[in-house]
């Protein structure tokens, strides 16, 4: 009877082991099964006897090999694979479909971009076991000295660290060379910049000139100024996704684009959804906006219906999306965000765009005694580790200030 053990591969994948005898002093015929990702305990406890069965009665029927053929035969395989296991071919074979499945559009352009640009042209016809971390290192050696930025070379290297990972993971490769390459560090000519903000009063000046734009921007930049929330995600927000009654906003997708895809509908970064709250004077620009959306609805559905028997009155309908494209129903894009914000500030002679709105946000937020948790909650981070490493002037500020209530407290005690 064939006998099963859980066991482990070097790069942490579980597999159980599967034993059938070939009788005293001789090595039992053995066969590694790795169930699918995602099976729950239930449905692997159910398959193993499964698998252990058919693997006996092959054993028995002289179907499986001995372990000096199933050797020979798996030196010839990996020997095969290895020849067309370049980096190239692994990447686009193996790396990429994977970054497909589990990466956002925006993330997976991201990887591809890298890897055509740079890792290809110097890495791609090399087999992936010959490549080794000095090769590796004189390469970003050589990248510091271009005129890349850093935050482009650390895309190259997280792109170059996450697919030799994969490759080692998956046993293509037996030892992963970048464990010993070290990440790019900042040039001191290089320096952090702090993260730009602005204060209480540049955005009250803001919101007074977005008084001469059209209702729709002035609902969308006043939703960024009081929420926080990124560009895509207030693209993607639906009339149904507002509550009025609380003042907010349901976050739960994300609008992008890409040249291969065009303009998609996604999950939020993190997959999760989140509730952010707005101010009473966002509520009444969007109650405006909302009744002038219905006007305009109904105005181009009367237009339409008269130029044209194709389109009757009830084929118009009010946009299931807050900000839509002129004239239409589609999302508005996150393009067009980019380009009213550049005319806003070749106009009003400032710097303005949707991300520098989301820093202002975080920032008085913190600075004004909103915890960090709270903030990073609003933001739609991961973890809050993120929101204390970005925005850790406004945090240090924040303490500074409670040491002082504190220590007034206890003065005038």
């Amino acid at each position: 009877m064939a006998s099963t053990k859980l066991m482990e591969t070097k790069g942490g994948k579980r597999f159980f082991q599967i034993c059938v005898s070939r009788g005293y002093g001789k090595a039992p015929y053995k066969k590694r099964w790795y169930w699918p990702d995602g099976w729950s305990k239930r449905a692997v406890e159910r398959e193993l006897p499964k698998v252990a069965a058919e693997f006996e009665r092959a054993c028995s029927a002289g179907e499986v090999l001995n372990r000096a053929q199933a050797k020979e035969k798996a030196a010839n395989e990996a020997a095969e694979a290895a020849m067309i296991r370049t980096f190239k071919e692994y990447g686009e074979a193996v790396f990429m479909p994977m970054k497909r499945t589990n990466c956002s559009e925006n993330t997976r352009v991201y990887y591809q971009s890298a890897l055509n640009n740079h890792l290809y042209p110097v890495f791609g016809n090399l087999r992936l076991p010959d490549i080794t971390s000095s090769q590796i290192s004189a390469y970003f050696l050589k990248l510091r000295e271009s005129n890349l930025s850093y935050s482009t070379i650390i895309g190259i290297y997280v792109t170059c660290s996450q697919l030799f990972k994969h490759a080692y993971f998956d046993e293509t490769i037996f030892h992963n060379p970048m464990d010993k390459v070290q990440r790019p560090r900042r040039r001191k000519d290089e320096l952090k910049k702090d993260v730009e903000a602005f204060t209480a009063d540049e955005l009250k000046f803001i919101i007074s000139l977005l008084a001469a734009e059209s209702l729709k921007w002035q609902c969308f930049t006043r939703l960024l100024i009081d929420t926080g929330i990124r560009r895509g995600e207030a693209c993607a927000l639906r009339w149904e996704d507002i509550d009025f009654k609380e003042n907010s906003a349901l976050i739960h997708a994300n609008l992008g684009y890409t040249p291969d895809k065009g303009v998609y509908l996604d999950a939020t970064k993190t997959g999760r959804e989140r509730i952010v709250y707005f101010s009473s004077d966002a509520a009444s620009l969007l109650k405006q906006y909302k009744t002038e959306q219905a006007a305009a609805t109904s105005r181009r559905a009367t237009r339409l219906s008269k130029e044209t028997n194709l389109l009757p009155l009830e084929k118009i309908t009010i946009p299931e999306y807050i900000f839509t494209e002129r004239g239409s129903n589609a999302p508005m894009t996150p393009d067009a965000v980019n380009r009213f914000f550049q005319r806003f500030s070749k106009r009003h002679g400032i710097e303005i765009h949707a991300h520098k709105l989301r820093h202002s946000f975080a920032s008085l937020a913190i600075l004004n005694g909103s915890d960090i948790a709270s903030v990073s909650e609003v933001l739609g981070h991961a973890d809050k580790a993120t929101t204390l490493r970005v925005y850790s002037h406004a945090d240090e500020e924040s303490k500074r200030r409670a040491a002082n209530i504190v220590a007034n407290a206890i003065k005038h005690a």
